[in-house]
């Protein structure tokens, strides 16, 4: 009978001829999803026997993380700002970085009550569900152009529990309107990768994570360009908008909201020292 440790011994070195980045962890992560524990209880139990039916499932799990498939998707869930969200191949994953755009959203506004919010390309709802669970008696509108993000977007809010902040909805923004002044505050983490650069991106990305949600098929530019002419008629007076930014787009996305009016635009840096939050003031 296989051991919890045998199993890890085997499979990292199995993810280590496929070239797969972090094989251990990979391996220990996968087998304490299936045993319903945490990764360090693996390390009190390395002598327990592995069921035939939790050998069959890793060795599953094991195939589809040596053939890239990212972990997210085969665990089904992620961690975003301390929070649990359920993933599919729908959504994108959450990066690290965009947890950036939401503490910088909830520095500005932590005491500010009643907010109206508007979240353009929610995907899984990670931006809009952490800031209706952060900030008080806010109310948000959630939109994008898959259906079956808007479904587990739902589904996130539901489980946790701010589904009565939220409204969904299924909507393209080049074809959708709002009243004038509908909104204090805009956020998007658009498609902002170049075509070019989208051909170029490592495998786990180009042949899991929906393309949609990645790149505008051009030069990464016309989301930025489209939610900031709209954000000039959507927001309210003194009402704010946020972006998260490519590796290269500051300069162009800096000048087109000076362009519209914006002011007090402000830029924070990731960990990486990457210009990754871009914010502007509508006068």
């Amino acid at each position: 009978m296989l051991t919890v440790l045998e199993a890890i011994n085997l499979s990292t070195t199995y993810l280590e001829k496929k070239r797969i980045e972090s094989p251990r962890l990979s391996a220990e992560l996968l087998l304490a999803e299936i045993l319903n524990c945490q990764r360090i209880d693996l390390y009190i139990a390395f002598d327990r026997p592995l069921k035939e039916d939790e050998v069959n499932t890793y060795r599953e799990f094991i195939r589809r993380r040596g053939n890239n498939e990212p972990l997210q998707y085969i665990t089904g869930k992620v961690q975003f700002y301390g929070f649990d969200f359920k993933v599919t191949p729908a959504v994108l994953i959450p990066r690290p970085e965009t947890e950036i755009l939401v503490d910088t959203i909830f520095g500005i506004n932590k005491f500010q009550e009643n907010l109206r919010i508007l979240d353009i390309g929610t995907g899984s709802g990670i931006i809009a569900i952490s800031l209706a669970k952060l900030l008080l008696e806010c109310s948000l509108e959630a939109i994008d152009i898959s259906e079956e993000a808007i479904e587990i977007a739902k589904q996130n809010s539901v489980m946790n529990e701010v589904d009565d902040k939220i409204n969904f909805l299924c909507a393209d923004i080049f074809n959708h309107n709002y009243e004038p002044e509908s909104f204090d505050i805009i956020v998007s983490n658009p498609p902002y990768i170049s075509l070019k650069d989208y051909n170029q991106l490592e495998p786990n990305v180009l042949n899991y994570e929906p393309k949609h949600a990645l790149t505008d098929d051009k030069d990464g530019n016309s989301f930025y360009v489209e939610i900031i002419d709209k954000a000039t008629k959507w927001l309210k007076p003194n009402g704010q908008i946020y972006f998260e930014l490519g590796y290269d787009k500051r300069n162009f996305v800096e000048e087109k909201l000076n362009s519209a009016g914006f002011q007090n635009i402000k830029v924070i840096k990731d960990y990486q020292e990457i210009e990754r939050v871009i914010s502007g003031v509508k006068i």
